[in-house]
């Protein structure tokens, strides 16, 4: 199966910035990356997990949740079978582990019961 591994666990102070990894496996025999939808959620402590950010297989289509449009870049590289999620301007609120998800299918309005694979999940922590 699919296996997908976070990376950029972190403190950051209000207005910092980080930028969070995810590196995809197991994909099969005349598979790549580009075959996936892929996508970032976020739960946070007492919430249920919510969507944050989804990018098409060739990168050319992306979706934000709104309150982080304009800070947070989903972006992709399918050679290196890695997605990443640029956030800046991080506010406390932004507090939550985040977690790598990949779709086989598009779908013009995200939901995390659409992803069929999820990444363990990492640690990101804004201070103010």
């Amino acid at each position: 199966q699919v296996q997908l591994v976070e990376s950029g666990e972190g403190l950051v102070q209000a207005g910092g910035s980080l930028r969070l990894s995810c590196a995809a496996s197991g994909l099969g025999s005349g598979m790549t990356l580009s075959n996936y939808v892929m996508g970032w959620f976020r739960q946070a402590p007492g919430k249920e997990r919510e969507f944050v950010a989804q990018i098409s297989g060739s990168g050319g289509w992306t979706i934000y949740v709104d309150s982080v449009k304009g800070r947070f870049t989903i972006s992709r590289d399918n050679e290196e079978n890695t997605v990443y999620l640029q956030m800046n301007s991080l506010k406390p609120e932004d507090t939550a582990v985040y977690y790598c998800a990949a779709d086989r299918t598009w779908s013009p309005s995200p939901r995390e019961e659409n992803y069929d694979y999820w990444g363990q999940g990492t640690q990101v922590t804004v201070s103010s």
